[in-house]
């Protein structure tokens, strides 16, 4: 590979960091670097490079788990068992007394339902995507279809966000979060399955339109993103075949690497962002970027 292509992979790692977490639709980044950035090689081919703009969002995977992990590990050691079992009454049964005994001494089980709550907002995307999968490759991943999303969801954004300054949440803690509310983001967060929508985006949206506060809806986000983009980047590797040269496994481990570091400086911002300002900002921004890319779209045909 020459150095201009190392450079390029250096840069998708950057811009995967920083829009991963921002909700401008890092997948929407993404295609349009790679579509603007031409490479032509042996190692970056269109098969590779598919499944490579997945895989190097594990690396801004791994940045929410180091910043978040006291928040998300549901385990602890049989000191800090409570004094107090969670459970009303102990079961008589001894494979559910058991599991009773062993959640009362070794989990944080507010944690535990929290991951399960995390787990219903997760069917939806896994119910409608995966078999849609191949189909959105295929017709959707384009730069018209990023730019159409990209201006859609920026004027949602200024829409949603005037709508709110009316309303005083009622969702201020991961704890308040019903079952409903759960499933509630989940379908929000299908919509993110076309490019350009962003996945931060669309259950951020979701989660301030059903009376969650921006920072517990952008926190919560950072917390879906676990699950939901390991399996993504776990069905792309699967469909590739794990039959990766020398060169791109290097590839691979630089772009997670450079999006890990990138991502911990940006999740960092936005925590700090939201705490003063709201998402209209980056409403302006996705339909100014969104224009350009429509516009160059157009001129180049």
């Amino acid at each position: 590979m020459a150095f201009f292509d190392w450079l390029k992979i250096v840069f998708l790692g950057i811009v995967e960091g920083i829009t991963e977490w921002l909700p401008i639709s890092s997948t929407g980044h993404m295609i349009l670097v790679d579509g603007l950035w031409k490479s032509n090689n042996d190692v970056m081919t269109k098969d590779f490079m598919e499944m490579f703009l997945v895989v190097i969002q594990f690396g801004a995977i791994l940045a929410v788990i180091v910043l978040f992990f006291k928040k998300l590990w549901p385990f602890h050691t049989k000191k800090l068992r409570p004094q107090r079992s969670w459970f009303a009454e102990h079961s008589d049964n001894k494979a559910v007394g058991a599991v009773q005994d062993f959640c009362d001494n070794y989990c944080f089980m507010d944690k535990i339902v929290m991951w399960l709550k995390i787990f219903v907002s997760c069917l939806p995307a896994i119910i409608i995507g995966l078999p849609l999968d191949d189909w959105l490759d295929e017709h959707l991943y384009t730069p018209v279809v990023v730019a159409l999303m990209l201006i859609v969801y920026g004027v949602a954004f200024l829409f949603i966000e005037q709508y709110n300054k009316k309303r005083t949440p009622r969702i201020n803690e991961i704890a308040e979060l019903t079952w409903k509310d759960a499933a509630l983001i989940g379908l929000f967060q299908v919509l993110a399955l076309i490019p350009g929508t962003s996945r931060s985006g669309a259950t951020i949206l979701g989660g301030i339109l059903i009376g969650a506060s921006r920072g517990l809806a952008a926190e919560y986000t950072f917390f879906l993103a676990v699950p939901v983009m390991f399996g993504a980047s776990l069905l792309k590797i699967v469909k590739f075949g794990f039959a990766f040269t020398g060169t791109q496994a290097a590839v691979l481990l630089l772009g997670m690497t450079i999006a890990f570091a990138v991502s911990i400086v940006a999740i960092k911002f936005l925590i700090g962002y939201i705490k003063k300002h709201d998402f209209s900002a980056f409403g302006w921004y996705r339909i100014g970027l969104g224009t350009l890319v429509l516009l160059y779209a157009i001129i180049s045909k």
